[in-house]
């Protein structure tokens, strides 16, 4: 584990924490030219359900391949309401993941500031070329060209990072891990120094934390933290705990939860851990898929979590999840699907902070 201070001091712009108030949460739909095909009903419905959630609290911006099918979709579902909070964008997609080809948004520190946001729009390659990208890798700029996102748009096209392998604590910590950000494919030849710089200067970071351990099984993201490790309000930190020694995954998360227990806040004092349940071994065949509580998704007022259909285990995580969010609605939403193609509900997803 490397912690790296700003020594230049900027300010002046902060990468929100994710539970700060929203302008809303983008989904890229699915359709039969995607992965989804072979059970493109089961993963439209879970959308369906997500959007229904999100749109009780906050808008939704839809990018959809198919806008015409898409809103029939959803009129059929939401009430009027529901239905004003959303905006679909007719965008070609090649696939859904929204969380790592959507902008990562930098808000000004202040009031009265111009350009108050900063939309930075990194290069997607599909998880260092693992995957067809061109297509998601063009979305952010094509939907702040048609205005459905405000703020100045920066082009990072120059650098890989995706949204799901970075969290803000909204004081200028940034959290990642070193398995995806020096794996192979995405930035080299650039130096582990290399990339902590660039993160500091385009992400306005005071410190990055890295972590080296928690590698989930069927990831295909080479180790997003927002699979193992998140932020919550009052230096909390949740994360994925593996109780069973017979577990290919117990020596690695035990050295995760080492180093948790190891870090302090900027005032130098302890996190506060929350230590989240591991869902009982998953599989598609012979292949382990990524399930994992973590992967939550924060909104206006309340928090979505993935459930596993494991009733005892998915209660457990949500209850964990409301200690960290005592003044939201905790509500699960099955993401046995979603795991089929290696990902949850928060990777499906990215939001925009008020002034977007």
């Amino acid at each position: 584990m490397t912690t790296i201070s700003n020594r230049d001091g900027r300010s002046g712009f902060i990468l929100p924490a994710e539970w700060e108030r929203q302008s809303c949460i983008q989904l890229t739909w699915p359709h039969a030219q995607t992965d989804w095909l072979p059970y493109l009903e089961e993963i439209t419905a879970t959308f369906i359900e997500m959007t229904d959630v999100i749109t009780r609290y906050e808008p939704v911006l839809i990018v959809a391949q198919e806008p015409e099918t898409v809103e029939a979709r959803l009129r059929a579902r939401l009430s009027e309401s529901q239905w004003q909070r959303v905006r679909v964008c007719p965008v070609e997609t090649n696939d859904t993941w929204a969380r790592d080809h959507g902008g990562i948004t930098l808000v000004a520190q202040g009031d009265g500031q111009q350009n108050r946001c900063r939309l930075l729009d990194f290069k997607f390659n599909g998880w260092g070329g693992k995957f067809e990208a061109e297509k998601d890798n063009a979305i952010t700029r094509t939907i702040h060209a048609q205005g459905a996102l405000r703020g100045k748009r920066i082009d990072l096209d120059d650098f890989v990072l995706e949204g799901g392998s970075i969290e803000s604590d909204g004081k200028g910590t940034v959290f990642t891990t070193s398995m995806c950000l020096l794996a192979p494919h995405r930035n080299q030849p650039l130096t582990r120094r290399q990339i902590e710089e660039r993160l500091k200067q385009e992400l306005y970071a005071r410190r990055i934390v890295w972590l080296d351990h928690g590698n989930l099984m069927g990831d295909d993201t080479d180790g997003h933290i927002d699979t193992i490790v998140r932020t919550a309000p009052n230096d909390t930190l949740l994360y994925i705990g593996c109780d069973d020694p017979q577990d290919e995954q117990f020596d690695d998360f035990k050295e995760l939860e080492t180093q948790l227990m190891a870090l302090t806040t900027n005032e130098g004092l302890p996190f506060r851990l929350l230590r989240l349940p591991m869902p009982t071994a998953i599989y598609d065949g012979e292949d382990r898929l990524p399930a994992t509580y973590a992967n939550f998704v924060i909104m206006n007022g309340a928090v979505m979590v993935p459930t596993y259909g494991q009733q005892d285990t998915d209660q457990a995580a949500m209850d964990i999840i409301a200690q960290a969010f005592p003044t939201r609605d905790i509500i699960g939403v099955d993401a046995s699907t979603v795991i089929r193609q290696h990902g949850s509900l928060h990777c499906l997803t990215m939001q925009y902070p008020e002034g977007m």
